[in-house]
């Protein structure tokens, strides 16, 4: 592959991937992966050896999935392993969730598996156990915003994968039912989704063990879990989204919008979540300093007014001026 391209005046750029017999071309601006025929020496579970062959019957044969063989079952959008399932997997456990991800990805309506292969993902689920977190959560997150999500969590329980995987054995799928409708064509993030499988705040700390998910995931994970029943219990029917805008008002984080937008998906507010987009966080108008000019010099006074005066703002749905606000302050 080498001597062809260099024949031909194209640039290849990092080699790292050589040793695998893969070759990153550089052509009109993009990079292109292309690896040579190659069969497997030996296979332990994650990583294969390999060496190189000119045969793509044999190279066909060491594929996961029959789509990356570039057989015709991509044109038939059906997704099944090549081979014996029960060997493929074997050779490297991650290809389960593989199977779902790709399952998610082509498949026009869900529920059409073979039985072999649904047979041999029960069988070898727990070979998931020795593949690393970071491994397996790139795959999850492709199958939590997949087009038959809902179709595939329910697999990943009958089957018994979730446990090997990070996910809590006895999960609510009521409640995961629930809010996948909710979510549906809202682009959630993964988290939001995978959070309705979570009973307490400890079941995130576990995915996070596990997965070694992104601390931001992490924050999303606790927040939905403590706050999908807080803030709905909140909620004053004439005022619904206040609760949300002040606790965005209240919060010191820059992500809180963001977040607050994730549980109104979860919980199904479209409308909410419309003008929570929409909404723009008002300045609070009065300052320290301003409170100082009326005469107020103790640092824990003016702390303390700081405080009364944001919630008497908050109360007047962020509508009172500075002027006002200071004039209670002379009230007081």
């Amino acid at each position: 592959m080498k001597e062809m391209f260099q024949s031909v005046g194209i640039r290849m750029i990092n080699n790292k991937g050589e040793k695998h017999g893969t070759i990153t071309a550089r052509l009109h601006e993009e990079n292109f992966e292309i690896t040579t025929l190659r069969i497997d020496v030996a296979t332990d579970g994650r990583h294969a050896e390999v060496e190189f062959t000119t045969d793509w019957q044999k190279d066909a044969e060491r594929r996961d999935l029959t789509i990356n063989s570039m057989f015709l079952d991509l044109k038939n959008k059906k997704v099944r392993f090549v081979g014996q399932a029960k060997q493929r997997i074997q050779e490297d456990y991650l290809r389960i969730l593989r199977y779902f991800r790709f399952y998610g990805k082509i498949v026009d309506t869900p529920g059409d598996h073979d039985p072999e292969t649904l047979e041999a993902i029960a069988e070898n689920a727990k070979g998931l156990a020795g593949i690393s977190g970071e491994r397996i959560w790139v795959e999850l997150k492709k199958i939590l915003t997949s087009n038959h999500v809902h179709h595939l969590i329910h697999l990943i329980y009958d089957l018994d994968v979730a446990p090997y995987i990070g996910l809590p054995a006895s999960a609510s799928l009521e409640e995961f039912n629930k809010v996948s409708k909710n979510v549906e064509g809202f682009s959630p993030k993964p988290m939001t989704l995978l959070t309705s499988l979570f009973k307490v705040q400890d079941d995130v700390t576990k995915l996070d063990l596990r997965l070694k998910i992104s601390k931001e995931e992490k924050n999303l994970g606790l927040f939905i879990v403590k706050n999908r029943k807080d803030l709905i219990k909140a909620t004053d029917s004439s005022e619904p989204l206040k609760p949300y805008q002040d606790f965005v008002i209240d919060s010191r984080d820059s992500d809180a919008t963001a977040r607050v937008c994730e549980l109104l998906k979860y919980q199904g507010e479209h409308g909410l979540l419309k003008e929570m987009q929409q909404w723009s966080i008002p300045p609070f108008p009065v300052s320290g300093h301003d409170i100082r000019k009326v005469g107020i010099s103790s640092g824990k006074e003016i702390g303390v007014l700081l405080q009364q005066l944001r919630e008497q703002w908050k109360k007047s749905g962020y509508q009172m001026e500075k002027d006002e606000l200071l004039s209670y302050i002379k009230k007081t």
